[in-house]
């Protein structure tokens, strides 16, 4: 069978089984199988499939059926230009979360923490758009943690980056210029209306913190003057809703300069706040 033709069957597969971006998916399944770049697969689509490659597909189809992440079944997803390796230990990188890398990388820094690090998409990508950086990300998954360092090593950034398991500033020591953190942020009684593919697929603890939603970002706040150099920055990703919340907290802890962004389609994204004084202090 030519790949052209297996395409539009799995397409009308997952459009059967219910899913949204169904012909994207199938086509990235179809990349995935034959072993190709997602971006060259038209090139590849009258090419016939070898058994091998059919038994792939088939079976990355029957995985997305039931809803597990297109980034799951391949092992990767791009982000800020840069492939990541994605496992069931991580949460599958967004591309809103790229907006907190461009604040980030917004100001020189040379030091950054990263809280929360998961694949360590976002440090890694700190560090990969300023060279001359060093940085730390922290875990309480260990699972998260290898799969972080395996990230950073195969992006080159390996002999920069360390990455450490603690429960966000427990076991971290010294003071940084930068810190950021995409934390756990739905509230628990969000989660039964997440879509399949995040709420049954993705870790848990990288989802929510329980209650309100807010738990991350009240030991963030309560810790993160502490660990910043005078006029040190910090930016966090925020659920639609938390900016005004969010903004409260790190306001009460004696930052500065607070201000909540959006992203692409107009909702809060990221919340921002300096340190008050200056590098030399």
């Amino acid at each position: 069978m030519r790949a052209q033709e297996a395409l539009v069957l799995g397409t009308r597969a997952l459009l059967a089984a219910g899913i949204a971006g169904a012909a994207t998916d199938a086509r990235r399944l179809m990349a995935h199988a034959m072993g190709v770049p997602p971006e060259r697969l038209t090139l590849a689509l009258q090419d016939d499939l070898s058994d091998a490659q059919r038994a792939v597909f088939d079976a990355a189809l029957a995985a997305r059926a039931a809803h597990q992440p297109v980034a799951q079944i391949t092992g990767t997803r791009r982000f800020w230009g840069h492939e990541f390796r994605v496992t069931r230990a991580t949460l599958d990188p967004r591309p809103e979360t790229e907006i907190l890398v461009e604040l980030a990388l917004a100001e020189p820094f040379a030091n950054v923490l990263d809280l929360g690090t998961g694949t360590g998409c976002i440090l890694i990508s700190l560090l990969k758009g300023m060279p001359d950086a060093m940085g730390t990300g922290t875990d309480i998954s260990p699972e998260a943690l290898a799969v972080a360092r395996d990230n950073a090593a195969r992006l080159g950034v390996a002999e920069r980056a360390r990455f450490v398991p603690s429960d966000w500033f427990a076991a971290v020591p010294g003071r940084f210029d930068l810190i950021v953190s995409n934390p756990p942020y739905i509230a628990a009684d969000e989660m039964a209306g997440l879509a399949p593919d995040v709420r049954d697929w993705e870790p848990l603890a990288a989802l929510t913190p329980g209650g309100d939603g807010l738990d991350a970002y009240r030991a963030i706040s309560r810790g993160a003057l502490a660990r910043l150099l005078p006029g040190g920055r910090i930016v966090l990703e925020i659920g639609p809703t938390q900016g005004e919340a969010v903004s409260g907290m790190l306001a009460a802890q004696g930052f500065a300069e607070i201000a909540v962004h959006p992203d692409l389609d107009g909702r809060s994204r990221t919340v921002f706040a300096r340190k008050p004084g200056h590098d030399d202090a």
